[in-house]
């Protein structure tokens, strides 16, 4: 599974978990802590003025009380996501559908071409791109 953080610039972090591995209220909290770590590196600007928010779906480890008292003890600005609304989800609408039309007709030998492809293309995805997403998000 593939869990990816972007802005209106650029990916500013992502994780992929093993395969068979759920992601758990536990994982995902580990993982919000990298993406602070993340932010702050990449983002020393927004990390500074606190000015940057975070839209997640309402898969239950988003819900989950200590992914949501994490960020409140970190003062993280959560925009929260409709019930049922994958239209307004930048990942559902943007991000997976251009990975899946980059990586459409190739053949991989394993998992972990597949993973060494899809990061590639992350990578290659124009600032543009992540730009209309928001755009799109804005619109719908």
């Amino acid at each position: 599974m593939l869990e990816v953080f972007f802005d209106y610039d650029s990916v500013i972090h992502y994780e992929i978990t093993s395969e068979g591995q759920t992601v758990n209220k536990e994982l995902y909290l580990e993982i919000l802590k990298r993406l602070r770590d993340a932010i702050r590196r990449k983002r020393p600007e927004k990390w500074a003025a606190n000015d940057w928010f975070l839209l997640h779906d309402n898969a239950p480890p988003h819900r989950a009380l200590i992914a949501k008292k994490y960020l409140v003890r970190h003062s993280v600005t959560t925009l929260e996501h409709p019930p049922y609304s994958p239209d307004l989800a930048p990942v559902d609408f943007y991000l997976f559908p251009q990975l899946k039309m980059k990586l459409k007709g190739h053949r991989f030998v394993d998992s972990d071409e597949v993973i060494e492809n899809a990061m590639k293309q992350l990578k290659d995805l124009s600032k543009n791109g992540f730009q209309e997403c928001f755009e799109q998000l804005y619109e719908r």
